[in-house]
């Protein structure tokens, strides 16, 4: 009997790739690399003393979200500010998220709104940043972040809708960073408040246009946006 070809992964091998996966994208999110920094797959396995094979697996990940790009050359590089991409997310996401706010306005139960309030709350008492983590935003201010925009939306109760929404999360991002640099005095705190509170009162029109208005608010942060320094809080 003919034995089948082993192919997979090792768990050894799936777990290395995992850790500089996660080393990989910490540091791009933290700012270590500028826009339009080369990402060198040579380099990358020298500084982590690895195989040019696991730092590959690793950049094929971060491309996938959208935090890298595949040069026609075969090289990675740090997506640049001018990267039409993040104009066509905005773009998308104004046209999608307040829809699917209204319909989670109209379906919300109390629960939702216990958890829409939930979320605010832990939003607006997370420390935005901290100094060693670098240059952006903290790790757990971008996760609170990131709830409660979606806890705003699962109101609707459309899974494929979520799942959308998640994609075009995941793929700005890097771009919600770089933005915050470019717009130092954004109220973020008066503009989160203003779409718990439309929401909770029920009041779909102005949570859309509050939502309508804070996405352009960070597309607009990246426009124009021509050099290379890594983004910095003020």
């Amino acid at each position: 009997m003919t034995q089948t070809a082993h192919t997979s992964t090792s768990p050894g091998k799936q777990m290395l790739s995992e850790q500089v996966y996660a080393r990989l994208r910490d540091a791009i999110m933290r700012g270590d690399y500028a826009p339009g920094d080369a990402l060198k797959p040579q380099d990358l396995a020298k500084e982590q003393g690895v195989s040019l094979a696991v730092v590959r697996e690793a950049l094929v990940r971060v491309v996938g979200e959208g935090i890298a790009d595949r040069l026609p050359n075969r090289g990675f590089a740090v997506p640049a500010f001018s990267d039409r991409r993040w104009q066509e997310i905005a773009e998308a996401r104004r046209t999608i998220e307040p829809v699917v706010l209204r319909m989670s306005i109209e379906r919300g139960d109390v629960d939702w709104e216990a958890r829409v309030r939930a979320a605010h709350h832990r939003l607006a008492r997370t420390q935005a940043y901290v100094p060693e983590e670098g240059e952006y935003y903290s790790g757990a201010w971008s996760e609170a972040h990131r709830v409660f925009h979606r806890t705003l939306l699962e109101g609707c109760g459309n899974s494929v809708l979520l799942e959308t929404f998640d994609r075009m999360w995941t793929a700005s991002e890097l771009a919600r960073r770089w933005s915050a640099h470019h717009i130092p005095d954004r109220d973020h705190v008066g503009e989160h408040r203003r779409l718990e509170e439309a929401a909770l009162a029920r009041d779909a029109d102005t949570a859309a246009e509050v939502l309508t208005q804070h996405i352009t608010h960070t597309a607009a942060g990246l426009t124009g946006c021509t050099h290379r320094e890594p983004a910095k809080e003020a």
